[in-house]
């Protein structure tokens, strides 16, 4: 199956297009911001550093002058936060297309080993977040009758592996919760998409030594997003798995 990426189209515009995206500074969540601010969305967004978040918004303003953008820092394993960011984001975009669930944090580990509270920081940060943020967007989707809702998850979220720990642990919740409101939706005319992928180019992984034939590209996560969204309202597509071509690390 050939997935054609849209090219960049006035419809967006003309429709005034709105996406939330969390964790957007870096790796995955950069890319959508950039790709989706390409299609012409306005784009709310989040990150924990200050500098990063300021410095992306006027970057973006500068390229696309005739869209509206709206970056906040925001601590997303602190409740008040992370519903003041999604009130804030409403008081800007009166309507939501979509939310992207995209910020999280990895530790690695075994359950036995791990330092005190991982497993604490891994819920709040990988499962709270979408938790609150999702429930603070919803009745303004419901209201419209429409939306589309895109959890990141990743292959941890399906396998069990001994340096999982609670990473794992936190992305088979995040899994369960999207299944939970995928059903819970239905009837709403609500779309809810899981991500599953693989190991992903980011800079979660430091200065790796693997060669980047080993990973695959953020961008091409977030050309995933647009095209599964981009789908005739009457289609879901419900969990994506994307692995790199030579497999799991």
């Amino acid at each position: 199956m050939y997935w054609a990426l849209p090219k960049r189209v006035n419809k967006y515009i003309l429709k005034n297009m709105n996406i939330i995206i969390t964790g957007a500074t870096k790796g995955i969540g950069l890319a959508l911001v950039k790709l989706f601010a390409l299609q012409g969305f306005n784009v709310a967004f989040c990150a924990r550093t200050v500098d990063a978040v300021n410095g992306l918004v006027a970057e973006l303003q500068n390229k696309y002058p005739t869209q509206s953008f709206f970056g906040q820092s925001v601590d997303m394993r602190e409740k008040t936060q992370v519903k003041a960011f999604g009130k804030e984001v409403l008081a800007h975009f009166k309507t939501i297309d979509i939310l992207v669930n995209n910020a999280g944090v990895f530790l690695p580990g075994a359950i036995s080993k791990e330092d005190e509270d991982t497993l604490e920081t891994l819920i709040e940060t990988n499962v709270y977040s979408a938790y609150h943020l999702t429930r603070t967007i919803l009745p303004a989707m419901i209201a419209q009758n429409d939306g589309h809702i895109f959890n990141m998850c990743s292959i941890a979220s399906i396998t069990a592996y001994p340096t999982g720990g609670s990473y794992s642990i936190s992305k088979f919740a995040l899994l369960g919760f999207s299944k939970v409101l995928r059903e819970e939706l239905k009837p709403k005319n609500i779309r809810v998409t899981a991500l599953l992928p693989g190991a992903t180019l980011t800079p979660a992984w430091g200065e790796t030594s693997l060669p980047e034939s080993r990973f695959m590209a953020a961008d091409d996560i977030a050309k995933i997003v647009l095209n599964v969204w981009n789908l005739g309202k009457s289609t879901v597509v419900e969990e994506i798995l994307i692995r790199p071509q030579l497999g799991d690390i």
